[in-house]
């Protein structure tokens, strides 16, 4: 049974035992590849398989190289929380040399970006400033490729990541959009995605691929 405590899974809370294993490993393993995770990313995704269908996400990004950037997927931005997925994203110099069926598999960022529904949550620096620095960020978002799978369908109240692994998509025009999400989001992060929409008007459309998003082209 899932409790407040295990944050939607299945289980009691962990126990002392389990507290006390997990601080020292936390005082004497290095954990180097999530401490080079760099930024967090906050989104919808939706099902490939059912565009009607959308999830909040939470990603915690590592650029691994100038063109690749990996991202661990959470279902909230606190602990504890859901590991629901993953993201890859890569430039267009690479998803260009991809075969036509990959390239299918991949979405775009540009409606995300442009359209502020794409954030990054801060909650230290002057929302001004911090604004600034985001929108420099999403001139470098706008234009890569995500690749998305999700394990666990925590929207239709799943207590355990069940069924095969979900490609996911992204937004690519507002009609497809459930404001209403987006709305509740904006709260619990004191933000406004109409405010970023206008802030990244200097940010200039970039050419998506036709075999990108393919959700919305069936």
């Amino acid at each position: 049974m899932a409790s407040q405590t295990t944050h939607g899974a299945t289980g009691g809370p962990t126990t002392t035992k389990d507290n006390v294993l997990e601080t020292g490993a936390s005082l004497t393993q290095s954990f180097q590849p999530l401490k080079a995770i760099c930024a967090h990313l906050n989104a919808f995704h939706v099902y490939a398989s059912d565009p009607s269908r959308s999830v909040e996400a939470n990603h915690y990004c590592t650029h691994l190289s100038a063109d690749v950037r990996q991202c661990l997927i959470y279902d909230a931005p606190t602990n504890p929380a859901r590991l629901i997925g993953v993201e890859y994203m890569i430039t267009p110099r690479l998803y260009e040399i991809l075969d036509l069926e990959e390239r299918k598999l991949w979405h775009s960022h540009d409606f995300e970006v442009r359209s502020g529904m794409l954030i990054m949550p801060n909650s230290s620096l002057p929302a001004a400033a911090w604004e600034l620095s985001e929108t420099e960020e999403m001139k470098e978002v706008v234009g890569l490729y995500g690749k998305t799978y999700h394990f666990w369908q925590v929207d239709r109240g799943d207590t355990l990541p069940l069924g095969k692994p979900e490609l996911m998509m992204s937004f690519t025009e507002g009609s497809q959009v459930p404001w209403e999400k987006v709305k509740d989001r904006d709260e619990r992060f004191d933000v406004s995605t109409e405010g970023k929409m206008k802030a990244r008007r200097g940010i200039e459309r970039v050419r998506v691929s036709e075999d990108a998003d393919g959700c919305w082209k069936k």
